[in-house]
């Protein structure tokens, strides 16, 4: 085992290891350490582009902002990417290989293994401290064989692990002497202390816990942060923390003038939504009124709607046919309202969007011989004179450019997407490409100016992209966040928190030899 290697655990999903891991990263980095964030394996929807031209978790790639260098996909060796309740699409050192079944995917795990023990050992070599997240918790009594996400990789590379709760879910002492005792002898050794997360009120109050789990575990709390104030980061999947976000913003809004609400923006929540941290820089500016719309529900009267990436295009416009949003759509633009798809979003404008090869759709259609036709089919919302294909390989890539828009604003962003659009509708492109040599174009506007389509994420990240595509979308005066600065003061105010609520000298102490005889 390499001298610094520090696992976090979870007793739940969204117990707080992202999180921790991310300030545990950023402490270490301002104190000189070189380190390096890992995930042996994650399932989210929500990615990132590596330096390397590949893909990971996007919670990774914040981690790795934390700790100061580029996302590399060593960093996430095995993605899955949910394409159906049941199945996910399998990505291996960044680069999708093909879907699999939960059954395909557990019969595939020593394999996996071997691919995230090559990452692992490239990172320590390079890196002083490697902080390893785990996923869910390791009590699934159902996916202990065979594990590569939890304590089977501790157990391989023989590491410490702290375990985390979220107590604002309640029953945190149960989460964790729960969990704990679950877990082999040898897993429980491995286990030198408890972090409790999202704590409100007097800590106090809840010593007498403490003292009592302490007492039951011989494992000490290693401490308790509070839920921090007006705090927002990248989320890993899960609408869940940008529901709490969307709540937290609504609340400044109540605190202040509602003369000061510019703009009421729309983002209908499809199944299979993708990249959803596009929204974060909106979702926290309080003079816009974000909502996502929920299935069953309609489409508000609002400025601007959004139709977000999608990991099952197909699947999701049909949801979104489903639901009636289309006609929502159609009204909302004869009213005079602006549409911005993004990614899968954009896509869902054209007029055709084809799966010949099965790359989303559970399982591609077999020729036709009457119709001709060999691919899953799906008709689009027909906004744009173009049709997509999905093809095999991804378009993975970090972008800057400027729009085709008053004063040519820059854009930064990145490509996460398997379709080639093709159509007339791109011969007016919405964003020129900086390119080494030749120029490129991307996405495309209506002759109305009341549509716009992109492939790339990330476009509200920068100042002046979201300044852009907000007054053209009806809104001039917002103020509008340099998001990657406010990322970074948010990752420094988690290293704050977690230096004064955390016992990190034992931390530290863990990182040494023979911490694991508890």
């Amino acid at each position: 085992m390499p001298k610094l290697t520090l696992m976090i655990q979870g007793t739940t999903s969204d117990a707080g290891k992202t999180t921790l891991v991310a300030g545990l990263c950023r402490s270490l980095h301002r104190r000189g350490y070189a380190v390096t964030p890992f995930k042996p394996q994650n399932m989210a929807l929500n990615s990132a582009v590596t330096i390397d031209g590949g893909e990971i978790g996007r919670a990774q790639a914040l981690q790795a902002i934390a700790c100061g260098i580029d996302a590399h996909t060593d960093m996430n060796p095995i993605l899955l990417k949910p394409n159906s309740n049941t199945g996910a699409q399998l990505i291996v050192h960044g680069h999708a290989v093909r879907n699999m079944d939960a059954r395909e995917f557990h019969r595939f795990k020593p394999e996996a293994m071997r691919y995230v023990l090559e990452s692992y050992r490239r990172l320590a070599s390079q890196y002083d401290v490697v902080v390893v997240e785990g996923a869910g918790s390791p009590a699934e009594i159902n996916l202990r064989e065979g594990d590569i996400a939890n304590m089977g990789f501790a157990e391989v590379v023989d590491c410490p692990v702290v375990l985390v709760a979220d107590i604002d879910r309640g029953g945190v002492f149960a989460h964790l002497y729960g969990t704990l005792k679950l877990l082999e002898p040898s897993e429980q050794n491995r286990i030198v202390g408890f972090v409790i997360n999202k704590f409100r009120g007097d800590v106090t109050l809840l010593q007498p816990g403490i003292d009592w789990l302490e007492q039951k575990t011989g494992r000490k709390v290693l401490g308790v942060l509070p839920m921090l104030a007006d705090f927002q980061l990248d989320a890993e999947d899960s609408l869940s923390r940008t529901r709490d976000s969307v709540e937290q913003s609504r609340g400044f809004r109540e605190a202040a003038a509602v003369a000061s609400l510019k703009l009421k923006v729309i983002v209908p929540a499809i199944p299979r939504m993708s990249n959803h941290t596009d929204f974060d820089p909106l979702i926290g500016n309080p003079q816009i009124d974000f909502q996502f719309v929920r299935e069953g529900d309609e489409i508000p009267f609002a400025d601007l709607v959004i139709l977000p990436g999608s990991k099952s295009v197909i699947s999701d416009l049909q949801f979104l046919h489903k639901n009636g949003w289309h006609k929502a759509i159609e009204r909302h633009l004869r009213y005079g309202g602006k549409v911005l798809g993004i990614c899968g979003g954009f896509q869902m404008l054209g007029e055709e969007i084809c799966d010949p090869l099965g790359i989303e759709s559970a399982v591609a259609r077999l020729p036709d011989e009457n119709a001709g036709a060999s691919s899953e089919f799906e008709q689009g919302l027909g906004y744009f004179a173009m049709s997509t294909t999905l093809m095999k390989d991804k378009r993975l890539t970090n972008l800057r450019g400027r729009w085709n828009l008053p004063g040519n604003p820059e854009v930064f962003g990145y490509e996460i997407h398997s379709g080639i659009s093709s159509g007339i509708a791109l011969n007016k492109s919405a964003i020129q490409i900086d390119g080494p040599s030749t120029v490129e174009f991307d996405g495309a506007v209506s002759e109305d100016n009341q549509i716009i389509g992109t492939y790339l994420h990330g476009l509200f990240d920068g100042k002046e992209s979201c300044a852009a595509i907000l007054e053209w979308a009806g809104c001039t005066g917002t103020t509008t966040l340099n998001y990657p600065l406010y990322r970074e003061r948010m990752l420094d105010k988690l290293a704050d928190a977690v230096e004064k609520y955390i016992d990190f000298g034992t931390v530290l102490a863990t990182l040494e030899p023979g911490v694991l005889t508890v």
